[in-house]
């Protein structure tokens, strides 16, 4: 029996077929086991030294929202969060993580939120859940490139192929990828901590994925569509930084909101296996609006956990933080003390060295919070005098504040766990520098001129005017840190633990003083409310149980016929915004 050439050849043609079928499989299966591996556990805080759990144990839903908009928000993260926390749902559509390309239309999405909201662990799950069949299975591969390691490869020359290789050597034996028959996943996460030059104004076109050149190259060629056009991207990006992508090479946009009300009770239950504690911590946060609010992010869920779970589980003694400078002055004791408990096995840090490394990351918190970076690099630390070699010694002070992670390519990234935390201690390192009298001069933009005032009254109306001078609130946190710490009940806690701080002479009268004159002065409700924050912090009710004096006189919530100043009208729209009943209906009638 005779067979034609046509046939032998389409014989050849299916076995090759078959053949590169089966070994992609292999390579799939592969990639799986590594990525399930990689990605099944999650530790709270700092991967390195805080005690991990199985991610499908704990993972609570993220609110997610799908929709384009053409507007940049430009404010600081801080206010961004306090606008999303009275933000009514009714008109927004929810999306899970896991049906993101379900549109088959859609190619690129970019997933915006604020530093700690949850979008890394989303990207974790939804990587998981591929990896263990749950979910996307007609997805052939997924490569998630992190840009905080792509940046490690900045002076490198490689093409696409050897980008892949080099980060998952388990497919080293695949030359090319066919996205045509092999329906594949790009994840770029955190793209605010890119340092790579992306100018999408470059038209250097490439289509070859085996074509050497600069990583940044790579990464603009993929987003816009020349090199594998038929591959899905997924780009997670802090708000701030999603204009740095051209609008057109962006198919859906998605904003990851964080915990809503009922999910930030889930989340406390879950955390905390006492059930009557977890009831306590519940109705103490929704006491402090200020502290509620904030709970939106995942990140200051599990850092009022920490501490108000020995708090208020009377393992440890004092009074109950009920402002955002306590609870992170309570944070920061707990975790140095943890730190000494559990690799010393003693409850007594020494001074000395306690007191270096906490000066050593304020320094650094204080010198990147102008540059707006939350990833560091060995540059970074050498920038602000820490010694590379010594680093473990800052990372274990501070086990779940300061963190040394090493990339997949062995290259080592260091932050802090959230931004909340860099300008804490950014507020403190600036605090202790000037009550310890050792101010030396700084050479930071903008910042700097804090360190030249002579005494501690000027640097704080500096750093007042400093913050409502901020377009986007920039320094709103800082401040309230920054006031919050003129507390002497604050100021106690750091003496015990840090000797020899020195103390502060400074009236923290002068400082509420000043405030209310801003208030007063400031036009700007955005602004005022921020400050009216700051007087919380202080300790000072004052404006704000003015006006709850009007509103109790005034029957249905009716002002019509009382004058109020404007800086009462400022602590008006404070008391509206953080209160916890729903003001349906208010009557602003002024005569």
């Amino acid at each position: 029996m005779k067979i034609s050439v046509a046939h032998r050849d389409d014989q050849r043609v299916y076995i090759l077929f078959f053949f590169l079928s089966e070994l992609v499989s292999v390579y799939q299966q592969k990639l799986k086991s590594k990525l399930r591996e990689k990605c099944k556990r999650i530790t709270e805080g700092i991967s390195q030294h805080g005690s991990s759990a199985l991610l499908d144990e704990i993972y609570t839903d993220l609110y997610i929202t799908e929709g384009w908009s053409e507007e940049i928000n430009n404010q600081h993260e801080l206010r961004q969060i306090e606008t999303v926390s009275r933000r009514p749902a009714t008109q927004e559509t929810p999306i899970k993580c896991n049906d993101l390309f379900k549109d088959k239309s859609i190619r690129s999405v970019l997933t915006k939120g604020v530093a700690g909201i949850g979008k890394t662990v989303s990207v974790q799950k939804f990587i998981l859940d591929w990896a263990e069949g749950k979910a996307n299975q007609d997805v052939t591969f997924m490569f998630p490139l992190p840009f905080r390691e792509l940046n490690l490869m900045k002076q490198k020359q490689l093409s696409l192929m050897d980008l892949l290789h080099h980060f998952f050597p388990e497919i080293k034996e695949l030359r090319l990828i066919d996205c045509e028959r092999n329906k594949v996943v790009l994840i770029f996460d955190g793209l605010d901590e890119c340092r790579l030059p992306l100018n999408f104004q470059n038209n250097e076109r490439l289509c070859d994925v085996t074509e050497s050149t600069s990583v940044d190259l790579l990464l603009m060629n993929l987003i816009k569509g020349n090199l594998l056009p038929s591959a899905l991207l997924w780009i997670t990006s802090r708000p701030g930084a999603v204009n740095q992508i051209p609008p057109e090479c962006v198919d859906q946009v998605t904003e990851v909101r964080g915990f809503s009300d009922p999910q930030k009770e889930g989340y406390f239950r879950k955390r905390i296996s006492d059930q009557s504690l977890a009831n306590k911590i519940i109705t103490h946060m929704k006491s402090s609006r200020s502290l509620y609010i904030m709970c939106h992010i995942p990140v200051f869920c599990w850092i009022s956990a920490t501490v108000l779970e020995r708090m208020l589980g009377e393992a440890e003694s004092g009074e109950i933080p009920k402002t955002l400078t306590q609870m992170f002055t309570h944070f920061l004791i707990f975790q140095i003390k943890h730190k000494h408990q559990k690799y010393h096995q003693k409850c007594d840090p020494d001074p000395q060295q306690t007191r270096k490394s906490i000066l050593a990351l304020g320094k650094l918190a204080f010198q990147q919070l102008e540059k707006g970076n939350l990833i560091f690099y060995e540059e970074d630390l050498r920038e602000c005098g820490i010694d590379v070699r010594e680093v473990s010694v800052y990372s274990g002070v501070c086990t779940q504040i300061f963190r040394e992670e090493f990339g997949l390519n062995l290259g080592k990234v260091f932050s802090f766990v959230h931004l909340s935390v860099q300008e804490f201690l950014a507020a403190l390192y600036t605090f202790l520098s000037f009550i310890s009298k050792k101010i030396k001069k700084q050479y930071i933009k903008n910042l700097s001129d804090l360190f030249t005032k002579s005494n501690m009254s000027d640097c704080l109306r500096c750093a007042v005017d400093k913050a409502l001078q901020s377009e986007n609130g920039h320094l709103d946190l800082f401040l309230r840190f920054l006031l919050g710490l003129l507390l002497e009940s604050n100021q106690t806690l750091l003496r015990d633990l840090l000797p020899q701080t020195g103390s502060s002479s400074h009236s923290k009268q002068e400082t509420v003083e000043y405030l209310k004159k801003k208030i007063r002065e400031n036009p700007s409700s955005e602004k005022s409310i921020n400050l009216f924050h700051c007087l919380n912090e202080l300790n000072d009710h004052s404006l704000v149980q003015e006006v709850q004096r009007y509103l109790k006189s005034r029957e249905y919530r009716c002002l019509s016929g009382v004058r109020l100043s404007p800086a009462q009208w400022s602590a008006l729209v404070f008391v509206l915004l953080n209160s916890e009943e729903n003001l349906d209906v208010f009557d602003f009638v002024e005569i």
